[in-house]
């Protein structure tokens, strides 16, 4: 096999809780991921000589070993000594920086493509062992679909899918530094948690409305105060007809869950209208068929 294209979805959390912060710096978590059909495109091409090389459609991403997909490439590479080398292309449609796991998700398709490519013979297992070493989304990126993630976001156990509905996605003109973000939640005493179990028991039942009415997000305590657009976004996708609206991730992008298409494309055209964000997009939810 010369080459493999491959669609690197980005994630949402319907739910989104910090139990605590360990000795080593990381944080104890328990949310709900769900991926979403928007998606980089990633190709790898083998090389007959040995290196990596990485090219991408934003000419402010690195391309060396600061890009998590080159360093995905060096772990197989190193791991499994291989001789020849790879060419990476990462045609980027997720927003960058944005709570949507979109590093993470070329990371996962590497490690999945090189593992296609070179015949590693790696199950699904293997690889999200391999890739929490490159951060603690990977993992979930290789399993994607609806997953309640637990510890530092390693463990993951698959949920009952969500119910077809329509994702709008819109990220403001904003940076946001997960690091800073969990640092200034370390600072706050958390009164209010996200009710997880509740979101549960509404994917079990199938009810949109019963996932919305318990969707939670405790990273907004400390986001929404610097940057309070995010709440005007979520207050318009809700005025729209959103079931819900919450912040994905450390932000800044919030995501609305809609039953019909027509209120998203109005939420979505009131948003650019207001100039709340320019990247805004209009999805679905990706659904993952598990092996019984």
């Amino acid at each position: 096999m010369k080459q493999v294209e491959l669609k690197a979805l980005a994630k949402i959390n319907l739910g989104l809780d910090v139990l605590g912060r360990r000795e080593n710096g990381y944080h104890d978590v328990r949310m709900i991921m769900q991926s979403i059909y928007l998606y980089d495109n990633v190709k790898l091409e083998k090389k007959d000589e040995p290196g990596i090389e990485v090219m991408t459609n934003l000419h402010y991403l690195p391309v060396d070993d600061k890009n998590i997909a080159y360093k995905a490439a060096k772990l197989l590479t190193d791991e499994f000594d291989l001789k020849q080398g790879v060419r990476i292309s990462l045609d980027k449609h997720i927003p960058v920086a944005a709570g949507l796991a979109g590093g993470s998700s070329n990371a996962a398709a590497v490690l999945f493509g090189m593992n296609k490519m070179f015949g590693l013979h790696l199950t699904q297992q293997d690889l999200m062992e391999r890739g929490v070493q490159l951060g603690a989304d990977v993992p979930y990126c290789i399993m994607r679909g609806t997953v309640l993630a637990e510890g530092i976001g390693e463990e993951l156990s698959a949920l009952p899918q969500m119910p077809k509905s329509t994702i709008l996605i819109a990220k403001p003109p904003i940076s946001v530094s997960t690091k800073v973000v969990y640092e200034a939640l370390d600072a706050l005493e958390v009164v209010e948690h996200p009710d997880i179990d509740g979101i549960i028991r509404g994917l079990e039942q199938g009810s949109i409305d019963e996932i919305a009415v318990h969707m939670g997000n405790v990273l907004e305590q400390v986001t929404i105060k610097d940057y309070p657009v995010i709440e005007d976004i979520k207050k318009v996708m809700l005025e729209c007809g959103a079931t819900g609206a919450m912040m994905s991730g450390s932000g800044p992008t919030v995501f609305g869950i809609f039953k019909e298409r027509k209120n998203a494309k109005r939420a979505q055209a009131m948003i650019r209208d207001r100039q709340l964000a320019r990247q805004v997009y209009i999805t679905n939810v990706h659904s993952v068929r598990r092996k019984a």
